[in-house]
């Protein structure tokens, strides 16, 4: 891969309680181990940085394939569930639900829309065969 640009972010005080600092200074926040998970939940966490990570890419590949297929993307919007559980005794994974609003796509073209994103989308091909990733289209 050539790579285009590259991301860099640190961890530090304690991983899933600490602080996330990325190198433009452009991320700079505590996280916390969620509630569900026996932590505070007073900060944000990995899962909900990685939810909006997967929208914004998903929804950026979803328009990118409307904008080939001469579509109106307008309006269009990602929502994206990240979900951790036990895999083993010692093992954690993650799962993920993505809801595509298409509202200015002919609803005979969503789905196609929706495949085409899910094979380009950065976010999607990394976690292809790692994690099982649900899309569903909204009305």
């Amino acid at each position: 891969m050539d790579a285009l640009y590259t991301a860099i972010a640190h961890a530090t005080g304690g991983g899933r309680n600490g602080h996330v600092l990325s190198e433009d200074n452009r991320i700079d926040m505590d996280v916390r181990t969620p509630k569900e998970m026996g932590g505070s939940g007073e900060g944000t966490n990995p899962e909900q940085l990685f939810a909006a990570g997967y929208a914004a890419c998903f929804l950026n590949a979803a328009l990118g394939v409307a904008r080939r297929m001469k579509l109106d993307g307008t309006d269009a919007a990602v929502s994206a569930s990240i979900s951790i559980g036990k895999v083993s005794e010692f093992a954690f994974g993650l799962s993920g639900e993505l809801d595509i609003y298409l509202p200015n796509i002919p609803a005979d073209q969503r789905q196609q829309v929706v495949d085409l994103a899910h094979a380009n989308c950065p976010y999607s091909n990394a976690t292809r065969g790692n994690m099982d990733v649900v899309l569903t289209i909204v009305d």
